[in-house]
């Protein structure tokens, strides 16, 4: 196939039915980029010979050299077959787990995928990852089974063997896509279940799923992978072969005259051929016979590799000629047994015919895309498609008809946003030189040249003459001075551009044509069409420009439109539906991804669904602070082009950067070093995320032994030095409520922590979204909004979620306490809940607030926002390490504020005096500190002044400052006294950790895991393989350089995928000290030995200047060498 020119494929993107957008996924070092080059080479991009060797879509310097991919590209081809011409735009995705970010990016765009495997090492880690990404994303898989080569050549099977081990991998993969399927159906029928309860009239037909015909009525057949419905190919990348089962059905039908369709489906399962009867017959295991599969296919692929590998010319040439190819004299002589496999298979069994025929036939155009999934993409967080308004419905129908007409609405989507050099872009490229360009060159250079020699003669004689010379020369000069000047210019200017990087959207076209200079509207994820529509009348008709602003939402001009093409972009007028373009000139408008339309009507896409959680964080700083403004402009620039990475600013002033891992580390500093910033960079210690919590008082001790009456003395010893911490005027009582007073002495709080269950803490963490709606709908009804807007959806969502805290928050001390939840914390969304037990006051999250009367109701709610900030603080920073909250419930106990209400009164009855007295006696007795200073009640009367509202309410500010700033103070403090009475642990944050390793390297592997207090949780072999899987849990604090150790220590046998998993607290007690005898007895009088827990709290504190408990110099005296004095 030759390369195709740039015409061709715009005339190949009109024909929407036959475009294919696929991506190829699978685990890392699986062979996909090796895939994607023989596809790229049957199109003549690249040699078929560096097919493999060249890694065309790797096209980073550090992709190169690590040999992994490390972000998702796009490449154009076209394929030919059966008189039907397709245009095929493949994406590589990365297999690591750390840019696991770029495969969802990859999969939104696409309508199909490769999912590729390792014949060896069969479904990985990632190959579930990857699956899962794809089934959520609704598109369709086909299956590559890649590296068949190794079966032969490194575990040296039998065709029999290899037949059972591909026969075990298959139902390992449909295995996992039946669970997918499974919890798909079983979610649908918990809907229609929790629908029927609602609406209990519905009809009857309606009700479709029951257990009984949920998962036994619905078709699943074309789910699953198997070579006889043909998506499943066989390959070896490297050799650059691969077949389908439809490939020897052709050849074989004419050879044993036994129909194509019987073959198709005979040739693989447990069928033998008769050969006497010409028949094929069932159970060849129990006849001890060969199947279809083994006899007719694998044998001969095994005999030629062996004829290879032995050197055996005779059965070579043999081979060769009966399958009538011609091999060339070079490849016949050479001494590499490889390349003489890979000239014979790739003309034998040619992949890319194999893979992109299996593209064409089983995965779908644009145009077959799924209504289901169309909904999917329309519905942003707990909406329903029946609950957009009706504009935004008749959208579906342009989605699924993907018309190009101009009445179309253009609705693009832009997954990810990638920078390039401005040097490789098509309108910077330098053009061929003309004729007479290359001939004024010629006879510059000359004139050039004679210059010089006239110059070096003239040399010799004195000065003057000299002079002469360059006098003479000069008029000849002067035009060529001017000549190099510009040159200069134009060197200069591209060298200006080079220094910015030029971003390109990553995007799909679903719908309309996209021309160049048209106007769009981008937008942002936050964007609502409700809000634009309750604003525009309907039927509008005016330009862009002059439309009202709505919040989210921009308009654009589309500049530059190109076709992928790897490493190369082509220039595009337009681009019609279907089609996976680049988009230039978005930079301003688009920070990771954003959708694009022509009707404001349109809802943005559903948000990216990520695998891996950032969690490796750093600060940076440049060398020279002189450089600051471009590290802030570069780490600008990196956040827009890593569709992963977080870029904060912490209260610290640091600037932090917060990667998926250490590889996405590794190549986000690089960026930042060489692409962005352009400046050297100080890159500190990684910043290891810890919560704190407390647990239930422990039952025994730390040597095992239980907490008995004999050792009490020495326990309580142990609490009263915890309590010496709590001030005076702090009441503690003996089951650990505190009650703590205002500084004006005019509210009391009464608030006790107690420890949440665990079920409960996840819920909370996986709800998080749910309760960050649930708190913009109390605020709206706390301001007395209508909130008729919320859907019936999300309340059923609401009341689950009420239903699964009130199932797990069961028994005596925990009655009622859902009904009362007040808030949730930190940012009003985390994993710890405030509840009120306030008689005076009742606030719920599920209800709003409700007072007593009216205006007290009102007094009490800006009262009780400043205890709800003051929870919110509390909950954001603990006392251990000023880390935030986890799974600890606040009970407030009591609230006094009937001294307030009186200061109230008193306060009304001066104000009304005042009109009549004046000003100066205003405020008297709101201030407690009068008699010390006498300052305080002029300011205090001023600021009383200046905050006494219009309706005449009182206004209680004093000298400690306005009342909702103390009780903001006292609710945090009591808070942190209220952690401080119970026993107190630090969480860490966990990775899983999945290591694959032979049997001969396992013994390094779990040495490693225990020095890192690794906890290896289940280890299996693989069947028919000597390799292990190794399930662990690795706390983050000591994962960094862990994957390097390991491939250290095991010779590079063994490489570990680390992805963030939960948090899970550390059992020891930062402050613990002995106090028993036995504990004395057995860990010393200091103590001295490591406490995890401990270490990792004054790491912390030491990072954050907090004070740090330790003895810098242990003994003072004089150091001395013991040795004897000689």
């Amino acid at each position: 196939m030759v390369l195709n020119s740039l015409d061709k494929m715009i005339e190949l993107q009109k024909n929407t039915a036959n475009i294919r957008n696929i991506c190829v996924l699978a685990h890392v070092d699986h062979g996909k980029t090796t895939l994607a080059d023989c596809l790229i080479s049957s199109n003549g991009i690249i040699s078929s010979r560096l097919a493999g060797k060249l890694r065309y879509m790797d096209s980073r310097e550090d992709e190169q050299i690590r040999g992994i991919t490390m972000k998702s590209s796009a490449i154009s081809l076209h394929y030919t077959k059966d008189n039907e011409e397709y245009l095929i735009n493949l994406i590589d995705s990365p297999g690591h787990v750390d840019f696991s970010s770029e495969v969802s990016t990859a999969v939104r765009i696409c309508d199909g995928c490769i999912i590729v495997v390792d014949a060896v090492e069969g479904v990985c880690p990632q190959t579930q990852a990857v699956l899962r990404q794809a089934w959520l994303e609704n598109i369709r898989p086909v299956l590559v089974i890649n590296k068949i080569d190794r079966l032969i050549v490194e575990l040296k099977f039998t065709p029999q063997e290899a037949y059972s081990h591909l026969k075990n991998i298959l139902e390992q993969i449909n295995a996992l896509t039946g669970s997918l399927f499974t919890s798909k159906v079983l979610e649908e029928r918990a809907e229609r279940e929790t629908e029927s309860q609602v609406n209990p009239n519905s009809e009857p037909g309606e009700q479709v799923y029951d257990w009984s015909t949920g998962l036994e009525d619905t078709d699943d057949s074309h789910l699953y992978f198997s070579p006889e419905q043909g998506n499943v190919v066989f390959t070896s990348a490297v050799d650059g072969w691969g077949f389908g089962i439809e490939h020897f059905a052709k050849i074989y039908s004419k050879k044993i005259g036994i129909k194509k369709e019987v073959l198709l489906k005979t040739l693989w399962g447990d069928y033998y051929i008769n050969m006497k009867a010409k028949k094929i017959m069932k159970g060849d295991q129990a006849k001890g016979k060969k199947p279809l599969f083994v006899q007719l296919i694998l044998e001969n692929i095994w005999s030629l590799y062996d004829a290879v590998l032995k050197k055996d010319k005779e059965k070579i040439e043999k081979i060769v000629t009966s399958l009538g190819l011609k091999i060339g004299a070079r490849e016949a002589r050479h001494s590499d047994p490889k390349v003489q496999i890979n000239a014979i298979c790739s003309q034998w069994l040619p992949i890319s015919h194999a893979v992109l025929s299996m593209v064409c036939q089983k995965l779908p155009s644009p145009l077959d895309i799924a209504s289901e999934r169309v909904e999917k993409l329309m519905c942003t967080g707990s909406q329903t498609f029946d609950s957009l308004p009706p504009e935004t419905q008749a959208l579906k129908t342009a989605f699924m008809k993907c018309g190009s007409e101009d009445t179309a609405p253009v609705i693009i989507f832009v997954s990810k946003m990638f920078a390039v050099d401005a040097k490789a872009l098509p309108q910077n490229k330098p053009r061929p030189l003309t004729q007479d360009e290359i001939a004024q060159r010629r006879e510059r250079a000359r004139q050039r040249h004679a210059d010089k020699l006239a110059a070096a003669q003239g040399q010799g004689p004195v000065e003057p003459t000299c002079h002469g010379g360059i006098l003479k020369t000069s008029p000849q000069e002067e035009p060529q001075g001017d000549e190099q000047q510009e040159s200069m210019a134009l060197n200069s200017a591209p060298q200006e551009e080079d220094s910015q990087e030029s971003f390109i959207a990553f995007a799909r076209v679903f719908s309309g044509v996209a021309r160049r200079g048209r106007k769009i509207f981008v937008l942002g994820p936050k964007y609502s069409p409700v809000e634009f529509l309750q604003r525009v009348p309907s039927g509008f008709s005016t330009s862009p420009d002059d439309l009202p602003t709505v919040p989210h939402m921009a308009c654009c001009t589309l500049e530059n439109l190109y076709l992928l093409m790897g490493r190369e972009l082509e220039e595009l007028e337009e681009v019609p539906p279907g089609n996976v373009l680049g988009i230039g000139g978005l930079q301003d408008f688009v920070l990771k991804s954003a959708t694009l339309c022509s009707l404001p009507s349109c809802p943005p896409f559903i948000p990216l669904s990520f695998e891996a959680t950032p969690i490796v964080r750093v600060a940076v700083e440049p060398k020279h602070p002189s450089e600051m403004p471009q590290l802030v402009k570069g780490m600008k620039l990196l956040n827009q082009a890593d569709p992963c990475v977080q870029i904060l600013i912490q209260e610290t002033g640091e600037h932090v950067l917060v990667t998926a891992g250490e590889v996405h580390l590794q190549r986000c500093l690089d960026d930042l070093k060489e692409r962005f910033a352009k400046i050297h960079i100080s890159v500190s210690e990684p910043i290891i995320p810890f919560r704190e919590t407390i647990t239930k008082p422990p039952k025994v001790d730390m040597v095992n032994e239980e907490i008995g009456k004999q050792q009490k003395v020495a326990v309580i010893h142990q609490t009263r030095d915890d309590q010496s911490k709590i001030p005076e005027g702090v009441q503690v009582d003996s089951d650990g409520l505190i009650t703590i007073t205002t500084p004006n002495k005019l509210a009391t709080l009464s608030v006790r922590a107690m420890p949440l269950p665990e079920e409960v803490t996840q819920i909370l963490e996986e709800n998080s979204d749910l309760i960050r709606s649930m708190e913009q709908l109390t605020s709206l009804l706390d301001e007395g909004k209508n909130t008729q807007m919320v859907h019936q959806k999300t309340q059923e969502k609401m009341w689950e979620f009420k239903r699964k805290l009130e199932q797990h928050l069961t028994g005596r001390k925990w009655r009622n306490t859902v009904d009362q939840i007040w808030s949730f914390g930190p940012r009003k969304c985390g994993p710890n809940i405030l509840v009120s037990r306030s008689v005076d006051f009742q606030s719920s999250v599920w209800t709003g607030a409700a007072g007593r009367a009216s205006q007290a109701a009102s007094r009490y709610r800006d009262l009780g926002n400043s205890i709800v900030s003051g929870f919110q603080l509390a909950t954001l920073s603990g006392p251990m390490c000023e880390e935030p909250l986890m799974g600890v419930c606040f009970v407030l106990e009591k609230w006094d504020v009937s001294k307030l209400e009186e200061q109230g009164a008193t306060g009304n009855q001066n104000h009304e005096n005042s009109d009549v007295v004046g000003e100066g006696q205003e405020g008297k007795g709101s201030c407690p500190g009068e008699d010390e200073n006498q300052e305080p009640p002029d300011g205090c009367s001023d600021a009383s002044e200046k905050r006494t509202s219009p309706k005449g309410e009182p206004s209680v500010t004093d000298c400690y400052g306005p009342f909702s700033g103390q009780l903001i103070a006292t609710m945090k403090e009591a808070c942190r006294y209220a952690l401080q009475v119970k026993p107190q642990r630090l969480m860490a944050a966990m990775y899983t950790c999945d290591i694959m390793a032979t049997s001969d390297v396992l013994g390094r592997v779990y040495a490693v895991l225990s020095k890192r207090e690794g906890r290896v949780l289940q280890e299996e072999m693989k069947e028919g393989t000597d390799m292990f899987i190794i399930k662990a849990v690795l706390p983050v604090a000591e994962s960094f350089g862990f994957a390097d150790e390991i491939r250290k220590r095991t010779s590079g046998l063994a490489s570990p995928q680390l992805v963030f998993s939960h948090w899970e607290i550390i059992p020891s007690d930062p402050f613990w000290v002995p106090t028993t005898e036995e504990e004395y007895l057995h860990f010393g009088e200091k103590a001295d030995s490591e406490n995890q827990a401990r270490k990792y709290m004054n790491a912390v504190r030491k990072r954050k200047g907090l004070h740090v408990e330790e003895k810098i110099v242990e003994h003072a005296e004089k150091q001395r060498t013991l040795s004897k004095n000689k």
